[in-house]
């Protein structure tokens, strides 16, 4: 029983856990996006549980907020290109080092002068006078050109956006990166975008950078990642953080590292220097190394930056952020940690990575080290849970799995800055230790029941008891062992069933089999079958026999006695009389529940099952009651007076066996019948080595005092071996082909 739940318990974890590598590995659409989900779940809990709850403000990076308070004093969005140029001038009078726009221009802003010379009535005194003046002063009241010349030898990053769908351009792209091995990133798993939406040309141009500040969400629509370069149209872009912090360390040139794995090109990292490489997915994309909640970096007004109101020294070698936090433009995300989040602090954290040389880290290789851990760690829950029989150290062990899981993913995030699936390793340890507990306790539940109700159709019920009082010791399952197993046929039983209706010959079978069970029951056998008028019990199991092969014989010896008695009672009603022909064979034999999904028994199988079988039908050659194989000889010798029947080989068998009768019980044995055995050993002697005058002398003397049908049939085959000479290589052996 034990070795079927472990089995059990193996095959359904080996399932499950097959489940969940299918689920791991799958390319199936429905399982990617679940198993992304819960990743992204595992990723969002695992930051919330590492950020320190107290951020000391980062006062590298600063962010002029363009915020309700701006909105308020200075007017709706967009302001005039004059109010930024402004803003420029003041941010780089405060000591600013680059300014980097989370903002577009994309359209141009309204000459004030054109409008009026447009729009002034031609009949109006003076109209002509005034539009000479205004023609002369148009560029005064150029607001774009004014902002372009404040961008003019700055180190201003301009912000644009990509687009994954086609659209209409508008505006100016700036330059692309150059890199060296430009068609190798081309032909990467780098993003690429269809579209794109920029500043306006004269601006673009003015400015020395700019940079792409795209943010797309994951499925769930919460923003982790976001990429460091995009690729449109035969080009490589760099992101408004990258470009910031480059231009911040002077870095002349960025570097795109790539790698060939499974002959695909992928992106593993944007080199800054030699020493300084970002760490990027396949696709160039990052982690954002969030520093912690919103307001990790230090915010300013836009109306204070231009009224000349910020504190002294906030802004003096600072990277500046021009963003919003304002509900109504559109710039607030979901991030990990809460759900509005200004999307201008996530290129903030972005640049304070880079500054730190600290970003969480993807690999490319993370896929494999994932599917190792679910790997070792399933297989380990698997086969640990399913020896481990005690509830209590399945729950032990399964919360320590969990734990080292939990332990080494979160070492691998804080000390190495390595990102390792979570997820599907906690849940696969979860749902293995759930079921594996679930399954145990179900079967040690119904472990009693099912031994009661399975074999106590096969054997008493005082030995379902003893069985039940430690069912772990006994099951279903199937074992090889040395057993004993009887067969009894009624002899003649075609001649009975002509004679007999059809219900008195159920009946007369009913009355036939209850007291031949009892005779097993009662020497501790177990019933595997009744066919017919054939009853097939065996001995050995469920419950160990050491003496089986003693108590079949002596139910064989019960069951004929009991027979006696049925033949009285059945000949007074006029039932035809009959004999029955038992064989019993001791062997190695392997037993158990077997059978079909629809029906199944407790039952032996094998060769010495087969023998036995054989060995009732030589009941009816031999023309006696009983007839047992020398392995059950052997072990029954000192119980049983036994008498050698013959050498022989029975169908579907090539082994020459001995058989033998059991005639008596040792001490009820007489002098004449040890005599008449003596006799017999020698007769058999002399045959199996051709001496057949002698050999016939003995039978023949033999037949004068018992004149039983087996003596008759040595001394038939002794007058056909004598027209018939076996030859010099006959060993003795009669070979049987009839069932």
């Amino acid at each position: 029983m034990q070795n079927t739940r472990q089995i059990t318990s193996i095959v359904l974890g080996l399932l499950i856990f097959g489940a969940f590598v299918w689920f791991q590995t799958t390319k199936y659409d429905s399982a990617v996006n679940l198993r992304q989900r819960l990743e992204l779940l595992a990723f969002d809990l695992r930051l919330s549980a590492t950020l320190p709850k107290q951020v000391k403000q980062d006062k590298r990076v600063v962010i002029v907020d363009i915020d309700e308070k701006s909105l308020r004093y200075e007017g709706r969005w967009p302001w005039s290109r004059a109010k930024m140029a402004i803003l420029l001038e003041q941010l780089f009078k405060s000591g600013a080092i680059v300014v980097g726009f989370d903002v577009m221009f994309t359209e141009p802003e309204r000459n004030s002068a054109k409008t009026i010379i447009n729009d002034l009535n031609k009949n109006v005194p003076g109209a002509n006078l005034v539009r000479r003046v205004l023609k002369s002063r148009m560029s005064d009241f150029d607001n774009d050109a004014k902002f372009a010349t404040s961008l003019k030898d700055k180190d201003v990053v301009l912000g644009y956006i990509f687009h994954r769908s086609k659209v209409k351009p508008i505006g100016l792209l700036p330059r692309s990166l150059a890199a060296d091995n430009l068609p190798t990133i081309l032909n990467s798993t780098v993003t690429e975008m269809q579209g794109y939406t920029a500043s306006l040309p004269v601006l673009q141009k003015a400015a020395k950078h700019a940079g792409f500040f795209s943010l797309d969400a994951d499925p769930d629509g919460i923003i982790r990642r976001v990429p460091l370069v995009i690729k449109y149209k035969d080009r490589i872009y760099p992101s408004l953080a990258l470009e910031t912090a480059r231009v911040f360390q002077l870095v002349d040139k960025i570097t795109v590292l790539t790698e060939q794995i499974s002959g695909v090109t992928n992106i593993t990292g944007i080199g800054l220097s030699e020493k300084k490489i970002i760490p990027t997915d396949g696709q160039g994309r990052v982690i954002i190394p969030f520093k912690g909640p919103y307001n990790s970096f230090p915010y300013v007004s836009a109306t204070d930056v231009l009224h000349n109101k910020v504190p002294d020294g906030i802004l003096n070698n600072a990277i500046v952020f021009i963003g919003t936090t304002a509900e109504g433009l559109f710039d607030l995300r979901a991030v990990p940690m809460q759900s509005v989040y200004p999307g201008v602090e996530v290129h903030a954290n972005i640049v304070a990575g880079i500054l730190d040389d600290k970003f969480p880290a993807e690999p490319v290789w993370a896929s494999g080290a994932n599917l190792v851990v679910l790997i070792v760690s399933g297989l380990l829950l698997v086969f640990v849970l399913a020896y481990f029989a005690n509830p209590y150290l399945k729950i032990f062990f399964a919360l320590t799995v969990i734990s080292v899981i939990t332990y080494f993913n979160i070492w691998m995030w804080n000390q190495q800055g390595i990102v390792l699936s979570v997820a599907l390793p906690l849940l696969q340890a979860f749902v293995l230790s759930a079921v594996n507990l679930a399954y145990g306790f179900l079967t040690e539940a119904e472990s009693k029941s099912q031994l009661q109700d399975m074999f106590g159709q096969y054997i008493p019920r005082e030995l379902v008891d003893e069985m039940t009082d430690n069912p772990k010791h006994y099951g279903f399952e199937g074992v090889s062992r040395e057993m004993s197993v009887l067969f009894a046929d009624i002899c003649g039983f075609t001649n009975i069933s002509e004679a007999l209706t059809a219900s008195k010959l159920k009946d007369m079978l009913n009355r036939f089999f209850t007291p031949m069970t009892r005779v097993i029951f009662e020497s501790r056998g177990t019933i595997d079958k009744y066919v017919g008028d054939m009853i097939m019990a065996f001995w050995g199991a469920p419950l160990v026999d050491e003496n089986h092969a003693v108590n079949s014989v002596e139910a064989a010896f019960g069951m004929l006695e009991a027979v006696k008695s049925l033949k009285i009672e059945f000949e007074a009603e006029g039932i035809p009389p009959f004999e029955i022909g038992i064989g019993i064979n001791t062997g190695v034999m392997n037993v158990g529940d077997m059978g079909s999904e629809y029906r199944r028994s407790y039952t032996v199988i094998g060769d010495s099952v087969n023998l036995a079988s054989r060995l009732e039908g030589l009941t009816r050659y031999y023309d006696l009651p009983l007839v047992i194989g020398e392995k059950t000889y052997e072990q029954v010798k000192n119980h049983f007076i036994c008498q050698e029947l013959d050498l022989i080989v029975v169908k579907g068998t090539s082994r020459p066996i001995k058989v033998y009768n059991p005639v008596c019980r040792v001490g009820e044995e007489t002098k004449p019948l040890m005599y008449e055995l003596e006799r017999n050993l020698e007769a058999l002697r002399l045959y199996r080595v051709q001496n057949f005058k002698a050999a016939n002398e003995i039978f023949e003397d033999l037949l004068q005092d018992n004149d039983k049908p087996l003596y008759h049939l040595y001394l038939e085959r002794i007058d056909w071996f004598r027209k018939n000479p076996p030859g010099p290589q006959w060993d003795g052996v009669f070979e049987r082909r009839e069932k």
